[in-house]
């Protein structure tokens, strides 16, 4: 028989448990810092992972050696990847001639005049417009400094979380074993099985899909850089790298990368003849581009990412899709291989459901 005390110490629990899981959440969105922190340092981990199986298995390091070989490589490639981009700002700082403004404005000017002349666009006076529009009177310079401040501030959170995500990764990837063994005592004796072999499972697809993405990105970039060798960019292989990094982000990245090449292909002719040399050559540049995506978006990228996770290619994109739709760019990232580790997962617990043994049956 139901009876009022029950009914009010079912009231209670429910109102404690959602107390308990609001401080929960609260207690998560508070070191959301750290949480990041820690997925940046497993995704390296599993990055890492096959180097560090290689070290250990055919050089015979310990476990600390090869971990730290193994940061020590991350931290120099990554100081390698700022280095590269330097002659690129050193070249397009001299190409933009910082160093006398008057000469920048005049060439400013003199592409201007040609892109209206070229295109039939009415001359635009923009000292006039600012003065009858009065925004200079409106403009707050202590914006100025906040932005200052901000930029400050962020390459101090950065260099933090640089630091701590490394310090994180070493741990990671010197004591995984023992991470492991420890997790075993902790999992349900009933579901423990399950648990283990769908961690086995996610780390050896995201190793492959990582491994793929890799090959994806550099077939993009040799590409990209023929291209742009054959027209004659200057700092060719600094803006290959960069735009093929930017394929990362699926659809989106390479329309970035191609606009990225058209203005810095403009900005390193600036002086030369609008409609006989700029405009033709960067024309061809982003004709070359979008024939470079266009391979990779139909053959490359489907059939890599596709056996990489074994998915179907028309399954990736629409969960790209989706996933793009639903979480901007960051989700359009991370979809694959949420998605990866989502059908894992079911196809270890739910093995008999005809929807999941559909959905995984590549698995």
């Amino acid at each position: 028989m139901i009876t009022s005390k029950i009914i009010s110490n079912g009231i209670l629990r429910a109102l404690a448990t959602i107390l308990i899981i609001g401080i929960v959440l609260y207690f998560l969105y508070t070191i959301q810092t750290v949480i990041v922190y820690l997925c940046i340092s497993l995704l390296l981990c599993l990055i890492a992972n096959p180097l560090v199986q290689f070290l250990k298995n055919k050089l015979k390091f310990g476990n600390s050696l090869a971990a730290a070989t193994t940061l020590i490589l991350f931290i120099l490639l990554m100081v390698g990847f700022i280095f590269l981009f330097v002659p690129l700002i050193i070249s397009q700082a001299n190409n933009l001639s910082l160093l006398d403004t008057n000469n920048l404005q005049q060439q400013f000017m003199e592409t201007e005049r040609s892109i209206e002349t070229y295109f039939n666009i009415p001359h635009v006076d923009l000292n006039k417009v600012l003065k009858s529009s009065k925004v200079t009177s409106m403009l707050d310079f202590t914006y100025f400094t906040s932005f200052i401040n901000s930029i400050l501030g962020f390459v101090a959170d950065m260099g933090m979380g640089l630091v701590s995500v490394f310090f994180i990764t070493f741990f990671f990837v010197k004591d995984q074993d023992s991470f492991k063994a420890s997790a075993r005592r902790i999992l349900p004796d009933s579901n423990e099985e399950k648990i283990l072999n769908s961690i086995t499972k996610i780390n050896h697809f995201l190793t492959r899909y990582f491994i793929g993405l890799l090959l994806q990105l550099t077939v993009v970039f040799i590409l990209y850089l023929i291209v742009l060798v054959i027209f004659g960019n200057k700092n060719a292989f600094v803006i290959a790298f960069l735009c093929a990094i930017l394929n990362i982000i699926p659809y989106i990245g390479p329309i970035i990368g191609t606009i990225l090449a058209g203005i810095l292909t403009m900005i390193s002719m600036i002086g030369s003849d609008f409609q006989s040399e700029i405009l033709p050559k960067t024309i061809y540049v982003i004709i070359g581009f979008l024939l470079v995506q266009a391979i990779d978006n139909n053959i490359s990228q489907p059939i890599i990412s596709s056996k990489s996770v074994n998915s179907h290619p028309l399954e990736i994109f629409l969960i790209t899709l989706i996933s793009g739709i639903t979480f901007g760019i960051v989700g359009m990232i991370i979809a694959i291989p949420v998605f990866t580790m989502i059908k894992v997962i079911l196809k270890e617990f739910f093995p008999d459901n005809k929807i999941v043994s559909v959905l995984t049956e590549r698995i």
